[in-house]
């Protein structure tokens, strides 16, 4: 079938001097078919609409009875053609086939176009510059990064000037106020500017349900943080994603990009998390935020200066030690140094940190909890436990104290060999590793394991401790000179 282009074709040639047969070479046709077509209308223009059927209408006798009516009651659009074949096909055993599904598609799609219920219209916007930065949250898992060789499961943070399309992104453990408000900065004192509006969904880390009105509504510590930077909440309906689509576009390029960038790496495994974040910044900076910059020169004179210091992006408890050596913070439980039980602490807890201070020192660092309920060191109660081993079997936490997995499989041997006092001797074990070195612990635990020896307390204190010889002290008397002399002289004579 000879298309319009074609026609073009062979007339522009034909008017650029050439014969027929070249024209026709050029256009892609024959002599003879270009002979019809040098002039004249072109193909879709010859062509009549086909109004008539090629072959019987399958569904004519049960569409104004069982299909039309069903159409009807669907006000919304959501009842599917695969959804009424099958109902046809029970209804009428042996008389639709399956090749007869893709006729009646077209049928609902043209019933639905002609008589159908409206469509929700989407409505495009205009960008205004300096208006608006439209920020969220993704998950990052379907990248499969791993840190050290261990799967890391993440959230990017991401951050996008609707005008310009300049982008920001941090890595974020979960998504809380600390993880949010670190994010909302770090783009911020990166660009350093400040857009009129924050576009968000409604986040639990920024919103919280109204029990009598109903809705959600910007938490106080959220707006303290917008109201520092002058900027307007902007958000979106809940369920309507569609209504942040600046960012959840940018989404699905950001990921796509990241994706590229680790095929032709060759590698998904990064030594901390630190250097898959500089990885990500540097192909976004070069892929996205490099040609936009023209774009941002634009937008710039109209987004707004900064404060003139940033808030702090942890929140800030106080905490009563317990007497089990733990504070609970956050639904969750930290153990601290045994020496503050009593006393009360002020913790700062960070996206993926908590800092804990008295009296202005900080006296412990750890990582902040995602998916646990407890994290015990045992290097806070080790000394207390080791008095009192008898605690160690009903201990609430004690799946914690099993460092790594060559500390617990020492246990299930020592169950298997000393019974009853598994207990003392892995209590003396793991204090040892508080004093020690963990590292070695394990390794000696591992090299005890692998040759089948016995992993007892004093089998390994010899190994990672062995006690330490000692020299006796000489007490030599000072040498009298007269008898050396007597008896020099005296052999002499």
């Amino acid at each position: 079938m000879v298309t319009d282009r074609q026609v073009r074709r062979l007339r522009e040639q034909r008017m650029a001097g050439r014969t027929l047969a070249a024209a026709a070479a050029a256009a892609g046709m024959s002599e003879r078919t270009a002979r019809v077509w040098q002039d004249g209308a072109v193909p879709s223009e010859t062509r009549r609409a086909r109004t008539w059927r090629t072959r019987v209408d399958p569904f004519a006798e049960v569409w104004a009875t069982d299909i039309e009516p069903r159409l009807r009651a669907d006000t919304r659009g959501r009842l599917q053609a695969l959804t009424l074949f099958e109902w046809l096909q029970t209804q009428y055993p042996g008389r639709f086939g399956r090749g007869q599904l893709r006729t009646l598609q077209r049928r609902v799609r043209d019933w639905r176009a002609l008589s159908g219920p409206p469509q929700e219209v989407y409505f495009e916007q205009t960008a205004v510059p300096g208006r608006e930065a439209a920020i969220d949250f993704t998950d990052g898992r379907a990248l499969e990064v791993t840190i050290a060789g261990r799967a890391f499961a993440h959230l990017w943070f991401e951050w996008v000037l609707s005008f310009s399309g300049w982008t920001y992104v941090e890595l974020a453990p979960s998504e809380s106020f600390e993880a949010l408000v670190s994010g909302v900065q770090g783009a911020l004192w990166t660009l350093g500017a400040v857009p009129a509006v924050l576009r968000h969904d409604s986040l639990s880390a920024a919103t919280h349900e109204l029990k009598r009105s109903g809705g959600r509504q910007l938490t106080t510590r959220f707006r303290g943080v917008l109201d520092h930077y002058g900027l307007t909440s902007s958000r979106i309906q809940v369920g309507q994603a569609h209504e942040n689509g600046v960012v959840e576009q940018r989404h699905f390029r950001t990921k796509a990009a990241i994706e590229q960038a680790l095929l032709l790496r060759g590698s998904r495994d990064f030594a901390d998390e630190d250097a898959y974040t500089q990885f990500v910044r540097e192909r976004l900076e070069a892929t996205r935020n490099a040609p936009l910059a023209p774009r941002l020169r634009e937008e710039r004179p109209h987004l707004r200066p900064l404060p003139t210091a940033p808030v702090p992006s942890y929140t800030r408890y106080t905490c009563q030690v317990r007497r089990w050596s733990t504070i609970h913070l956050g639904g969750r439980t930290y153990s601290v140094p045994a020496r503050l039980i009593g006393h009360t602490v002020e913790v700062r807890q960070h996206p993926a940190l908590v800092e804990v201070f008295y009296r202005g020192t900080c006296v412990e660092r750890m990582p902040r909890l995602h998916g646990r309920d407890a994290r015990i060191d045992y290097r806070h109660i080790s000394g207390s436990l080791v008095r009192k081993p008898g605690a160690f079997a009903r201990y609430r936490y004690r799946e914690e104290l099993f460092p790594s997995l060559p500390f617990r499989e020492a246990y299930d041997a020592l169950v298997q060999t000393h019974g009853e006092r598994a207990d003392v001797e892995y209590v003396r074990i793991l204090h040892l590793a508080a004093q020690t070195s963990e590292a070695l612990v394990a390794r000696t635990l591992r090299g005890l394991l692998a040759d089948g020896d016995d992993v007892a307390y004093a089998r390994v204190q010899a190994l990672v401790r062995p006690p330490t010889p000692t020299v006796p002290v000489l007490h030599l008397p000072a040498p009298d000179l007269a008898q050396y002399d007597a008896l020099c002289f005296g052999g002499a004579r």
